[in-house]
């Protein structure tokens, strides 16, 4: 538009960003996307989908120049030839360490939408009490029932693959048929229900990946080519390029315009609301004004919440949504990196099928119901079971025609879990702005002071040992635990820098996620999570993302914003 006016504006193309815009303009309303990285299209630019592991000339693996160019990406698995264009250059994209963090992150349309594990669970109506009931960080302002029909709504479009399990601390969603188990996770499973009496469960791993073709979003069902991260050119799972951004321009009222920076949200002290935000082009360093009635900050968890402390003024010294003295605070991750694994004997004369894009998965069954730890709060499990390929060793031959052809036949079965657990909302867990170092751009920086504490350590002794318990308890030979160590961030599930709470005193963010100090702001990434749960968030983000924007369009009409 030519006054750079607009009914809404959206800050992020990643997940939440994508759903933002989508159910904006569905409503009516003119909308701007802005997005700090270039653009990646759809099928067109996803340049590495169709590549065999040979066609790439370190056939995957991280060089020592990629080890070297990115200090941060080479501190867990993100580092690799074939996903290398997705993730941000680290050096580029400084931060500063008060403690050990590791930040991933995708600067481009879709952001990590394009990377993610696609892992979809609905929290349970525990996770948004635990909080008041154990007196920990603030009582989230929305309970499981005001949510769970955003939760359908969410899934329905997004397309959920699961298996409906009837369990309270798992809830059943809307799911598209549930891809299968092989042979061993389903005898495996079975020894486990039977052993622990039906209070553990295992199951098919419900994920974003659709299992039968959707041609009204212009989406075929998953190949199992287990290749999502490059990019899916049949727009098997979801992203925002697959599913919400074409959604949105169907509508004909959204713009997208990628390399722009969103240094801050503009204020208006009289009126008490914002009416823009400033943006710097990454390409040619200009700064360009957009105003809106209404601004969903979806920039990811961490950089929505730099983008309200860049935002300072006389009135909010601290940042816009500062006034509750909890911005940048209670961070939270998903820790994991422990578990265990082993051999199954048996079932040689069987095969899997295909490249399955999801694992098995084990709820929670710490801390509810009748069991009580020194630690609150619980974990989950993923993993999986599979056979062993030609990659691996044979001990006894090195070399020549035997090698081969014991290469020719598969290995042993073997499966292995990975915990994953819920990390507490700790105050003193905080990001903030440190101004002594800049990026490439001249903005300040965010400096991270987040680390695990007891809660958290007393729970990762369970994780592995239960892990272990279990598959000895189904007959699993040769287990061995793993803790492969872990900082925050690690699980890229940051969370909770601008919670939402019932108080203004003690949050950033209402019960509709409204910014309390500029009631036409809302923010919907993980920034704005009261609590973590030990499930995947996104699914979350998504539902209230819908939720919001449906109240937001209603304020609109009713001239409240």
């Amino acid at each position: 538009m030519a006054d750079n006016t607009y009914d809404a504006i959206v800050v992020g193309s990643g997940i939440s960003g994508g759903w933002a815009a989508k159910e904006l303009t569905e409503k009516g309303l003119s909308v701007i996307m802005l997005e700090r990285g270039r653009n990646i299209e759809h099928v067109k630019d996803y340049t590495n989908a169709a590549k065999e592991v040979w066609e790439f000339p370190h056939r995957k693996r991280a060089t020592q120049q990629m080890i070297k160019d990115y200090p941060v990406l080479k501190r867990d698995y993100p580092l690799s030839e074939e996903t290398l264009d997705y993730w941000v250059k680290d050096k580029e994209c400084p931060y500063t360490e008060t403690k050990p963090f590791s930040w991933f992150r995708g600067y481009h349309v879709g952001g990590r939408s394009l990377m993610w594990g696609r892992q979809s669970y609905r929290f349970n109506k525990w996770d948004f009490e635990a909080n008041a009931k154990e007196g920990i960080g603030v009582d989230w302002p929305i309970r499981y029932d005001e949510i769970a029909a955003w939760y359908s709504y969410a899934e329905r479009f997004a397309g959920i693959q699961g298996s409906k399990e009837g369990l309270e601390v798992l809830p059943d969603g809307d799911f598209l048929p549930a891809m299968d188990m092989n042979i061993v996770e389903k005898d495996v499973a079975a020894r486990i229900k039977e052993h622990y009496k039906g209070k553990r469960h295992m199951f098919i791993g419900r994920s974003a990946n659709i299992t039968e073709p959707r041609p009204e979003q212009n989406r075929v069902n998953c190949q199992y080519r287990n290749r999502c991260w490059r990019g899916c050119p049949y727009g098997a799972y979801f992203s925002t390029q697959s599913a919400t951004l074409p959604a949105a321009m169907a509508t004909k009222k959204l713009t997208l315009r990628p390399f722009s920076i969103v240094t801050k949200v503009l204020y208006d002290k009289n009126t008490k609301r914002a009416t823009g935000v400033e943006v710097l082009d990454a390409e040619t360093n200009q700064t360009i004004v957009y105003k809106a009635k209404v601004i969903f900050l979806n920039a990811s968890a961490f950089n929505s919440t730099w983008i309200l402390m860049n935002s300072a003024t006389d009135i909010w010294p601290d940042g816009l949504g500062s006034s509750s003295g909890e911005l940048g605070h209670n961070v939270m991750d998903h820790h994991f990196r422990c578990g265990a694994g082993g051999r199954v004997e048996g079932y040689e004369d069987k095969y899997l099928f295909g490249r399955r894009p999801t694992g098995v998965y084990v709820p929670r069954f710490r801390n509810i119901y009748d069991d009580k730890r020194d630690y609150v709060r619980g974990f989950g499990y993923q993993g999986g079971a599979g056979r062993e390929g030609w990659g691996r060793k044979v001990a006894e031959l090195n070399v020549g025609a035997a090698l081969k052809e014991a290469l020719a036949e598969p290995g042993s079965w073997t499966i292995g879990i990975t915990a994953f657990g819920e990390m507490l909302p700790y105050h003193e867990n905080k990001i903030s702005l440190n101004k002594n170092v800049k990026d490439k751009w001249g903005l300040p920086v965010l400096d991270m002071d987040v680390e695990i504490k007891e809660n958290e350590k007393k729970m990762r002794v369970d994780m592995m040992q239960d892990a272990k318990e279990m598959l000895e308890a189904a007959g699993v030979k040769d287990v061995y635990t793993y803790d492969s160590g872990y900082e925050v961030g690690m699980g890229i599930h940051e969370m909770g820098t601008a919670r939402m709470g019932r108080d203004p005193k003690t949050s950033v963010l209402n019960g509709h996620n409204q910014v309390w100090d500029a009631p036409n702001v809302f923010v919907t990434d993980g920034a704005c999570m009261t609590s973590a749960s030990c499930v995947n968030p996104s699914l979350t983000y998504m539902a209230l993302t819908a939720r919001a924007a449906d109240f937001a369009v209603s304020e609109l009409k009713k001239g409240n914003l």
